[in-house]
């Protein structure tokens, strides 16, 4: 009887030592196996962030190279623009020389009158004026008058009994008149209208002849060589600065 008991109450207590043992075992494991799996979805997600972030950077890299490509294109492309306006209100002022498609006029004598023993010394400025205005009526793009260049300030005046186109005296006949059309076109419908030009027929009043001439090819006229005098402007005071 003793020895049943002996033999239950070891049996008995190898069965409670072994429940302890195995939640003990237990308890200790399932921990252990949560926190591995939380460590590697932690290493996981953090890979993750730093492969985003550095996708991220990337595309921040790229964008800011493509603004400050956009920034210098922009930056030359304005540049390039002001190159253009300056160089066409060049021409337009006429401070370029220009070649194009135009027409040649010869302002001479009528030999027919020197025969005769009259003498012609000068052009009258209103008969070159009312010339000028009339070519420009035939949309001339470019005149030069004695190889003296006309732009919008150009003053043909009589000064002393000598005509002077902005100081530029008028001596000797015949002189040569250059006219350059807008286009080939142009030139040919200028060259067609003055050959019915009535401040043509003015000039023969004055024992002068206004002859026509439709050159080959193109024709060039020179810039215009005296300064330009501009009123009521002055330059900007960098430290004020302007109207936007």
């Amino acid at each position: 009887m003793d020895k049943k008991k002996k033999n239950f109450s070891f049996t008995l207590i190898a069965v409670v030592i072994g429940f302890m043992i195995a939640i003990q075992f237990r308890t200790v494991k399932e921990p252990e196996v949560r926190d591995t799996r939380d460590t590697w979805q932690l290493r996981d997600d953090i890979l993750k962030e730093n492969e985003l972030q550095l996708k991220l950077i990337r595309e921040v890299q790229s964008h800011e190279a493509k603004i400050a490509q956009y920034e210098t294109e922009l930056k030359h492309s304005k540049e390039q623009v002001l190159r253009d306006t300056l160089e066409e209100l060049k021409v337009e002022a006429g401070l370029t020389e220009v070649t194009g498609y135009g027409i040649i006029l010869s302002i001479e004598p009528v030999m027919e009158d020197l025969l005769i023993g009259k003498t012609v010394s000068n052009v009258s400025p209103d008969l070159l004026k009312r010339l000028v205005n009339e070519l420009n009526m035939y949309e001339a793009s470019h005149i030069a008058i004695d190889n003296q260049r006309l732009i919008n300030t150009t003053v043909i005046r009589d000064i002393n009994n000598e005509t002077k186109i902005d100081g530029h005296s008028i001596k000797k006949l015949p002189f040569e008149i250059l006219v350059i059309a807008e286009d080939a076109k142009g030139a040919e419908k200028l060259y067609n209208r003055m050959q019915v030009s009535k401040s043509a027929d003015e000039f023969f009043v004055d024992n002068l002849r206004v002859k026509v001439i439709k050159p080959e090819g193109r024709i060039t006229i020179p810039a215009y060589q005296n300064s330009i005098r501009i009123r009521d402007m002055k330059p900007v005071d960098p430290e004020k600065g302007g109207n936007s």
